[in-house]
C-alpha cells in the first residue's frame, strides 16, 4: 500500500493550464464559432450588404449562440486580430489629417459632452425602465470599454452578466444601425476587403507591420493603456507611417479574417443567454443604444453646423459603438478613420479613468459591495 502512495499523490497534482490559454473542448467550440462567422461573412458579402465580414459573422454567431449552439470565443486570438486592425487604422495617419486642427478640438469637446449626457440619461433609463440596480445601471450606461466596465462594475457590486450583456447589445445595435443607415440613406456601397493584396506588400513593409502588432500590444499592456491590443499597434503603426518608415497597409485577406474574428467574438458573448430568460435585458439595452445613437447624431449635427466640420466624421467619432467597430465603419466608408479612432481612444481613456472615480464621489455613502438598491 505504501508503495502505491507516491503514484496516488501524483494523481492529485492538478494539470497545468493549456499552453495557449484554451482547452481542447473550448478550441473545438471556438473553431465552430469562427467557421460559422466566416460563413456569415461570405453570405453578407455575396448579398453586398455593408461591412459583410464583420456584420455577417456577428449575425450568424449571435443567432446560433442564443439558439444554444456550442460556441466559444478565444480572447488571445481575438486580441491578436484586433491588433491587426490596430495596425490597419494606424496606416491611416498622415500629415494631411492634421491640416484641420479645429475639427479635432470640436470633436474632442463633443466626446466629453455627449459621453457625459449618454451616461446620465442612460443610467436613469436603466434604473427607471430596466429596473437595474444603481451600480449595474451606471456601468451599463457608459458608452465604451466593455471589458473594463464589466470588471469595474462587478468589483463595485454590480451584476457582471447584466453589464456585459447590456454592452454587447449596445455594440450590436449601434453597429447594425449605423452601417445600414449609411448604406440605405447615404449611398454607401460595400467595398469588400479593406487593405492591400498580400502580393502588393514587400518583405520590408511586411516585417514592420508585423513588428507594430507584436511589440505594440504587449507594450501597451505594460503601460496599462486601455484597449491596449488595439491602441498599442495603432500607435506604432501611426508613427511608422507618419515618419515614412512604411507606406503599406495590412493585406485585405488578413483584415477580413480580423473582422470575422471580431464579429464572432461579439456574437459568442451571447452564449448561454436564452432569449426567453433575458429578452427584457436585450430590449432595454437596445433602447439605451438608440438613445446614445440619437445623442451622437444631435451633437454631430450641431457641432458640424457650428464648426463646418464633417458631420459624418463627427457622428462616427461620437457614436456609441466599439472602438474597433466604429473605426472599421469609418475606414470602409472612406471617412477619416484616424480622426474617428483617435476620438474613440480618448473617450475610452476618459471613461476608464473618470467613471470609477465619479461613481465613488456620487455614491460614496454606499458600503463596499452594496448593490445600491
Amino acid at each position: 500500500m505504501n508503495r502505491e502512495t507516491p503514484s496516488r499523490s501524483s494523481d492529485t497534482i492538478p494539470a497545468p493550464p493549456p499552453a495557449l490559454g484554451i482547452s481542447g473542448g473550448t478550441a473545438i467550440k471556438f473553431i465552430f464559432a469562427l467557421a460559422l462567422g466566416a460563413i456569415g461573412g461570405a453570405v453578407f458579402y455575396m448579398l453586398q450588404l455593408p461591412l459583410p465580414w464583420l456584420l455577417g459573422a456577428m449575425s450568424f454567431v449571435t443567432i446560433a449562440a442564443i439558439a444554444g449552439a456550442p460556441l466559444a470565443s478565444w480572447a488571445r486570438f481575438r486580441n491578436g486580430m484586433v491588433a491587426v486592425l490596430g495596425v490597419l487604422l494606424g496606416s491611416q495617419f498622415n500629415a494631411e489629417i492634421f491640416a484641420r486642427v479645429a475639427d479635432w478640438y470640436v470633436g474632442l469637446a463633443g466626446v466629453a459632452l455627449s459621453g457625459g449626457l449618454m451616461v446620465a440619461l442612460c443610467t436613469l433609463y436603466y434604473r427607471k425602465i430596466g429596473g437595474y440596480d444603481r451600480t449595474s445601471a451606471y456601468f451599463s450606461a457608459i458608452p465604451g470599454g466593455l471589458s473594463e466596465m464589466m470588471v469595474l462594475g462587478e468589483a463595485m457590486g454590480g451584476d457582471a452578466r447584466k453589464i456585459s450583456l447590456s454592452h454587447g447589445v449596445r455594440i450590436l445595435t449601434a453597429v447594425f444601425l449605423i452601417a445600414f443607415y449609411f448604406r440605405l440613406f447615404e449611398g454607401y456601397q460595400p467595398t469588400g476587403l479593406v487593405g492591400e493584396e498580400v502580393s502588393a506588400i514587400g518583405w520590408h513593409d511586411g516585417l514592420i507591420l508585423v513588428a507594430c502588432a507584436i511589440v505594440g500590444w504587449p507594450g501597451a499592456r505594460l503601460l496599462r493603456i486601455p484597449a491596449g491590443q488595439l491602441v498599442g499597434p495603432l500607435a506604432l503603426s501611426a508613427a511608422a507611417h507618419l515618419t515614412g518608415l512604411v507606406s503599406a497597409m495590412p493585406p485585405g485577406e488578413f483584415v477580413a479574417v480580423a473582422q470575422v474574428a471580431l464579429g464572432a467574438a461579439i456574437g459568442a458573448r451571447f452564449v448561454g443567454a436564452r432569449i426567453t430568460e433575458i429578452w427584457r435585458v436585450i430590449a432595454v439595452s437596445m433602447g439605451a443604444a438608440l438613445i446614445m445613437v440619437a445623442i451622437a447624431a444631435i451633437f454631430a449635427l450641431g457641432l458640424g453646423e457650428l464648426s463646418g466640420s464633417s458631420k459624418t466624421a463627427l457622428f462616427l467619432a461620437l457614436a456609441p459603438g466599439g472602438l474597433a467597430e466604429m473605426s472599421i465603419i469609418a475606414l470602409s466608408f472612406g471617412t477619416a478613420a484616424a480622426f474617428v479612432s483617435t476620438h474613440h481612444i480618448v473617450r475610452i481613456i476618459l471613461l476608464v479613468v473618470i467613471a470609477p472615480a465619479l461613481f465613488r464621489i456620487l455614491f460614496v455613502e454606499s458600503p463596499p459591495g452594496a448593490k445600491g438598491r
